[in-house]
C-alpha cells in the first residue's frame, strides 16, 4: 500500500506563537512530525510513500532528501517528494496525485497526531473493504478544531455526508463525527479530484463531498482521538495524548 503527505503548509500559526521550525520539523516527544508520519508508514507496509513540502523553506526539502539517500532509522525509505507551494490541500494532493493512480493508498497532513494502535487497525480495515468499499475515512468524535468537517454516517458506519456543522447529521445518531483528516482511498478517488480541479474547487472537505456526489462507497473508521498541531500549545496536548 502507498501513502502520501501533504507538508507544504506554510505553518503561519505556529510562526506567529514563536515556532521557528517549519511545520513538518516541528518535535512530538522529540521526533520530528515527518519522522514519525514515514516511520509510521513503514510501520505499516509502505510500498512508497510520496511527500509534498513548499518551497518557502530549503529545511524540508534538505530533511526529505537526506532521508532518501540515508534512510530513517537504519531503514530504506521508498520516498519520493515534490518541492511546490500550492494554494490548498486539495491542490497539493492533486500535485500527488500521479503517484498514487495504481495502488490504494493512505492520505494524510503531516501534522495529523493518532494512536499507532489504532492506525495499524485502520490500516488493517481498510486492506480488508477493498473488495467492497472505494475509501475508509478516518473519523473522531474529539472536537477540537476551529473549523471541523462534520461526518454523517449510517448504521453501518458508511458515509452519508460530509458537512460544515452539525446540522447536517441526522438528529438520530448518538455520535458526532468529523474528519480526522486521514483518507484511505482507492485510484478511482483520482478521478473525482481531477473533476474537482477542473470546476475550480478547492479544500479538501470540497474533494470529500464530491466523493459522495460521484456515488464513490465510503466507511468511517472511528479513531478515540485525532489531534493537529496548529498552535504551540497543540504539541503540549499532543505529547501528553501519545504517553
Amino acid at each position: 500500500m502507498k501513502y502520501a503527505i501533504i507538508a507544504a503548509g506554510e505553518g503561519s500559526r505556529l510562526a506567529s506563537e514563536g515556532i521557528d521550525s517549519p511545520k513538518p520539523l516541528v518535535k512530538i516527544n522529540g521526533e520530528p512530525l515527518i519522522d514519525r508520519l514515514i516511520r509510521v508508514f513503514m510501520d505499516n507496509n509502505a510500498t512508497e510513500i510520496a511527500v509534498i513540502c513548499n518551497n518557502l523553506t530549503q529545511l524540508v526539502s534538505d530533511h526529505l532528501c537526506a532521508i532518501q539517500r540515508d534512510g530513517l532509522g537504519g531503514r530504506h525509505i521508498p520516498l519520493r517528494y515534490v518541492v511546490k507551494t500550492t494554494p490548498s490541500s486539495m491542490h497539493s494532493f492533486y500535485e500527488l496525485s500521479s503517484m498514487l493512480a495504481d495502488e490504494p493508498f493512505v492520505l494524510t497532513t503531516v501534522d495529523t497526531i493518532f494512536r499507532e494502535s489504532e492506525f495499524k487497525t485502520y490500516v488493517e480495515q481498510f486492506a480488508d473493504c477493498l473488495q467492497q468499499q472505494d475509501g475508509l475515512m478516518g473519523v473522531t468524535d474529539y472536537i477540537d478544531d476551529e473549523k471541523p468537517l462534520y461526518v454523517g454516517t449510517d448504521e453501518q458506519m458508511n458515509i452519508t455526508g460530509f458537512f460544515d456543522d452539525a446540522s447536517g447529521l441526522d438528529s438520530h445518531r448518538s455520535a458526532t463525527y468529523i474528519s480526522g483528516g486521514i483518507y484511505g482511498l482507492t485510484p478511482r478517488a483520482i478521478t473525482t479530484l481531477n473533476g474537482c480541479m477542473a470546476r475550480g474547487e478547492s479544500r479538501m472537505r470540497n474533494f470529500q463531498r464530491a466523493l459522495v456526489r460521484d456515488g464513490q462507497r465510503l466507511k468511517a473508521f472511528a479513531f478515540s482521538k485525532v489531534l493537529d498541531i496548529d498552535h504551540a500549545s497543540d504539541i503540549g496536548k499532543a505529547e501528553a495524548f501519545l504517553q
